[in-house]
């Protein structure tokens, strides 16, 4: 279920259909392989980095493409659209846009060392902000950097779901600088290595996007010198927040993406399957779901659109950006699980590849973010309701 060409302008459509031929090599069996094998898809990842998409977002004077949240959102939704799902999509994904920080915020020397690598595919990037005893309360982050006495920094503390821990050369870690009562306001977000002398990193076993291990990491005395800090001191989490709408939009289009190859599996297998001298898919009890799950992918898919469109513009976008969130979570889900519906027990199958979606699809619903949490955001900000936390 292709998108509506109306809805992306000519370059957009361009982009789409380059990332449609380049994932034509990369089918339902790659994607189930690396899922159960727990193999990163370094194939797929070297197709994207010779093909210059990599850098799709960084700017050109750094070897990238310049584009901006909706073209790499229009990317992303082809490739979880494939069939590639969310291991296809995290392989690449805070290479494309996951420096966003750096290239608003960082020096020059951090630009000028990251940046051009980044849009090569030649450097890996981690993200560690999740911590076990904060979560979603990010204001009780406990991970320290302490100056070094140089001018320097060490950072000692644990985080839990980094993805891409294992294959990355740096993570973008957001430390507490200020005393322990500053809460948010005393976060400072720096580019690190994950230096093995200091760093332990172990794999998170998890229910599905297994090519793409996420991690917990520990850091013992990192040392991170003075131009790693992204910003100023102090104010991480406003870098981080400034990131937060890009990562809604991008999310949703990804979400979408499942959806819309889940429900492509369900119609394919609804018009074939006879059951009582007729294809189920002449059941109103199938086609209706089915038909309702397309509605709310193409809901959702606008509203990301029009979400990353205000973003490239410079206009407030938060509304649009967590309402994506949530529209495109719900939607990916609804069409996973009534794919899995419609094949019966064969959605069951490992062979039919519906229930890796449905397992991606759900993840859609915890992160980066919950559902509830988003709602929280749409009550009390467009709302103006009181927080109840």
């Amino acid at each position: 279920m292709s998108s509506p060409t109306e809805l992306l302008d000519d370059d957009q459509a361009l982009i789409a259909d380059a990332i449609h031929d380049l994932c034509l090599g990369f089918d339902d069996d790659y994607w189930s392989r690396c899922d159960r094998e727990h193999e990163f898809p370094w194939d797929f990842y070297a197709r994207m980095a010779e093909g210059g998409w990599l850098g799709l977002a960084i700017p050109e004077e750094y070897g990238g493409g310049g584009r901006g949240i909706t073209d790499a959102a229009v990317m992303l939704h082809e490739i979880a659209a494939s069939g590639a799902g969310m291991n296809g999509c995290s392989a690449i994904h805070l290479t494309v846009f996951g420096l966003n920080p750096v290239v608003k915020f960082g020096n020059d020397r951090l630009k000028d060392a990251f940046l051009p690598r980044a849009a090569a595919g030649d450097l890996h990037v981690a993200f560690g902000v999740t911590e076990p005893d904060a979560g979603t309360d990010t204001g009780r982050i406990s991970t320290r950097a302490e100056p070094d006495g140089n001018g320097g920094w060490r950072i000692t503390g644990r985080k839990i779901w980094t993805s891409k821990a294992l294959e990355s050369e740096v993570v973008l870690l957001i430390a507490r600088t200020g005393p322990p009562e500053s809460g948010l306001r005393g976060l400072s977000l720096f580019l690190a290595d994950l230096d093995p002398d200091y760093v332990d990193i172990r794999a998170i076993p998890k229910l599905g996007r297994n090519a793409v291990a996420s991690c917990e990491v520990a850091y013992d005395g990192l040392p991170v010198e003075s131009w790693r800090l992204i910003g100023a001191e102090n104010e991480g989490f406003k870098l981080l927040l400034h990131g937060l709408n890009p990562e809604r939009v991008l999310l949703s289009s990804e979400a979408c993406g499942i959806g819309e190859v889940a429900l492509d599996r369900a119609v394919a297998y609804a018009k074939e399957r006879i059951v009582f001298d007729r294809p189920i898919g002449a059941n109103q009890a199938i086609s209706h779901p089915l038909a309702h799950a397309h509605a709310q992918l193409r809901a959702a898919w606008m509203m990301a659109l029009h979400a990353g469109r205000r973003y490239d513009a410079g206009l407030e976008c938060g509304e649009a950006a967590n309402t994506a969130k949530y529209l495109a979570a719900e939607a990916s889900f609804y069409a996973a699980d009534r794919a899995v519906q419609t094949l019966g027990g064969m959605g069951y199958a490992t062979e039919y590849h519906v229930e890796r979606y449905w397992r991606e699809a759900r993840l859609q619903r915890i992160a980066p973010v919950t559902q509830e949490m988003t709602l929280n955001y749409l009550a009390q900000t467009v709302l103006g309701l009181p927080r109840s936390y």
